[in-house]
């Protein structure tokens, strides 16, 4: 009896790791429930990054021609504006010349007055004389 159940004993314990090991080479359910959540992302996003792709290959090469002339100009316009959302989107003028108006600042516009008016007395009509 004491060799049957020792035996038994060797047994489980010489499949425990074929069964530890066959559980580490399947992934999970959340492992594959995230690699189909990222290869459906993929999926979805791929024609969205060739077309962006194709926009890079055709505006990439004056953009950086862009930024080679005007980056120090840019530079130092970003330096000088503290909050951007104080102006108005930028506006290009007939002559070329581009122009970017502040707002009105909220606190300059004028407060209704909150005091009732008085009504001024009627005055009688010109031409018209007491009788």
């Amino acid at each position: 009896m004491r060799h049957s159940i020792a035996l038994a004993l060797a047994i489980c314990l010489t499949g425990a790791p074929l069964a530890a090991q066959t559980g580490e080479d399947e992934p999970s359910l959340m492992e594959k429930g995230m690699q189909q959540f990222f290869e459906g992302l993929r999926d979805e996003m791929s024609p969205a990054l060739r077309d962006l792709q194709g926009l890079m290959l055709e505006y990439g090469p004056k953009m950086r021609e862009f930024l080679e002339e005007m980056g120090p100009a840019m530079g130092r316009v970003l330096d000088e504006v503290e909050d951007w959302t104080m102006y108005e989107a930028p506006e290009m003028l007939p002559n070329g010349d581009i122009i970017m108006r502040r707002k009105p600042d909220p606190e300059a516009e004028p407060e209704p007055d909150t005091e009732p008016k008085t009504r001024e007395p009627d005055l009688p009509p010109s031409g018209v004389t007491d009788l």
